[in-house]
């Protein structure tokens, strides 16, 4: 059961941080209690969604003992810009939740025609402070800066900002010429400017929706002054309690500010509940984070998705399968193992590549239908087939390796077919060969790459247009493009080996001190 704040949760307490209330205190100067249910950085996982329609229904349920306000808030990248029936399926779930505002992430600008004919149907504000959108594009006047929300007659600023590094997540470079993006220092000038305006009209609780990132949440909590909470994203950071220093800071003028994240893909959700003093300013707090995975797929909510979405089929059927990873961005993964070798059947290449940064879920034992599919790699990249020397394909393992000591392990490892590579945990690259069909393994000589020895090779649209810092892989102009994802390369792999696929990581990527 979620339970908001009562006074008798000692634990909830800033520690030496706040002040605590009085003795005596009249009823006008009682702590005010606030309960928020967040969400951020879903990504179009459909299921999870579900799941967290039913999370959302208990906190709905759940009365609390004393008077509380219940704030339901989302931090971006709920949809996915590309895949229009995904996008409608998360607007659907987030009016079904009772969403009130969400910031606009990256994901909400890749596809600005689809999102803005979206924007009438969602009954929540979308914000951003630090963007400009010029005329030419669909979402210019559909982004709001910051607004007031009132609940029980209380009042609530809320601000929107997006991530500073928006056009190096962004697919298709004719938005670049649509929008201008603030950098981190005008980002939170453009902040501070919202809320000054906010607290001229007398508003004293000043919830930030931020897609700018974990690290420059705590820049902002710093250095500004009037905001309150942070409701985090874009960084995929799992931010459980309330921890000084971490998650806590004090703002210009000394008054806390506390920062939320709650991962990536809807794996979890947060609760976070407050109480503020009369002048408006948190005298304790309590963060719950909960995994979606506890908690049982919405039918009702299922069926509407089914009606946009279409029935799911069945592929096939997995006969065993590994847990889900830790850190997905930095682990050897059999999940992606069998994506690649089905990639690589399928497009007929020597080598296959994919980002970790785009498989957003696991396989498990059982029949394997579409929607689970989907929900394993959601982004709906495009196959692409380009040929690549061997320097290049160094060129890009270093990069891959470098993630397992970049910040946020950005941006993820490459997992493969067709190579092998071992890296060591300081981000090196030790090893690599490749691998033929037959199975015979050439080795590379990482220090001395050819140049002249090309590999056809099958990746994404997104890392074949150089993103992420593999600009030795941007050969998309010369590419051949299929119009399909890597789902519909899994699907006909399956559709011809009928026997049940053991999923499992062969050792071809290797960690080692």
């Amino acid at each position: 059961m979620i339970k908001p704040v009562t006074a008798s949760q000692s634990n909830l307490c800033f520690q030496a941080l706040l002040q605590k209330s009085p003795s005596g205190i009249t009823e006008a100067d009682k702590p005010k209690r606030t309960s928020i249910f967040y969400i951020n950085d879903f990504h179009g996982k459909s299921i999870n969604m579900e799941r967290t329609v039913t999370a959302s229904n208990a906190y709905d349920h759940f009365v609390p003992s004393v008077p509380t306000d219940k704030l339901k808030l989302s931090s971006g990248d709920i949809q996915l810009g590309e895949p229009v029936p995904a996008n409608r399926v998360m607007v659907e779930a987030q009016n079904i939740i009772g969403i009130m505002a969400s910031a606009m992430g990256n994901h909400e600008y890749d596809t600005p025609e689809h999102i803005a004919e979206l924007i009438p149907h969602m009954g929540y504000k979308m914000l951003a402070c630090n963007i400009n959108i010029k005329p030419d594009n669909p979402l210019y006047k559909k982004v709001e800066k910051s607004y007031i929300q009132e609940v029980n007659g209380n009042r609530y600023g809320i601000i929107g900002a997006s991530p500073v590094d928006l056009f190096s997540r962004l697919k298709y470079g004719k938005i670049f010429e649509e929008l201008n993006i603030d950098g981190i220092d005008n980002t939170i000038k453009d902040i501070q400017d919202e809320v000054d305006k906010l607290k001229k009209q007398g508003v004293d609780r000043i919830i930030l929706l931020s897609h700018v990132g974990f690290g420059y949440d705590q820049k902002i909590a710093r250095e500004t002054d009037g905001i309150d909470i942070i409701l985090g994203g874009h960084s995929h950071n799992l931010v459980t309690g309330v921890r000084a220093g971490v998650n806590l800071f004090n703002s210009k003028s000394g008054e806390p500010v506390v920062i939320t994240q709650a991962g990536r893909d809807g794996n979890y959700f947060g609760v976070l509940n407050v109480e503020w003093d009369k002048n408006g300013v948190m005298t304790k707090v309590q963060n719950n984070v909960t995994s979606t995975r506890g908690f049982k797929r919405n039918p009702i909510v299922r069926h509407i998705f089914e009606q946009i979405l279409g029935k799911p089929k069945v592929v096939g059927v997995i006969n065993s399968a590994p847990p889900p990873l830790n850190n997905a961005s930095i682990e050897p993964s059999g999940h992606a193992n069998f994506l690649c070798d089905c990639m690589r059947e399928e497009l007929n290449t020597d080598i296959a590549l994919f980002g970790s940064a785009t498989i957003r879920g696991f396989f498990e034992s059982g029949k394997l239908d579409t929607r689970w599919l989907e929900d394993i790699s959601p982004f709906k990249n495009k196959m692409v087939v380009a040929d690549y020397s061997e320097k290049e394909i160094v060129d890009m393992l270093r990069v891959s390796a470098s993630s397992l000591v970049s910040t946020n392990n950005k941006p993820g490892i490459v997992h493969v077919s067709g190579l092998k590579y071992t890296i060591s945990k300081d981000g090196e690259l030790q090893s690599a060969s490749f691998v033929d069909k037959n199975g015979k393994e050439t080795p590379i000589d990482i220090d001395n790459p050819r140049t002249d020895k090309m590999y056809k090779t099958a990746l994404t649209d997104y890392y074949a247009q150089g993103h992420d810092g593999f600009t030795m892989l941007n050969k998309f102009d010369s590419a051949v493009v299929y119009d399909f994802d890597v789902c519909k390369c899994v699907e006909d792999y399956m559709h011809k080996h009928k026997e049940p696929v053991d999923i499992k990581d062969d050792g071809r990527i290797k960690v080692i001190d």
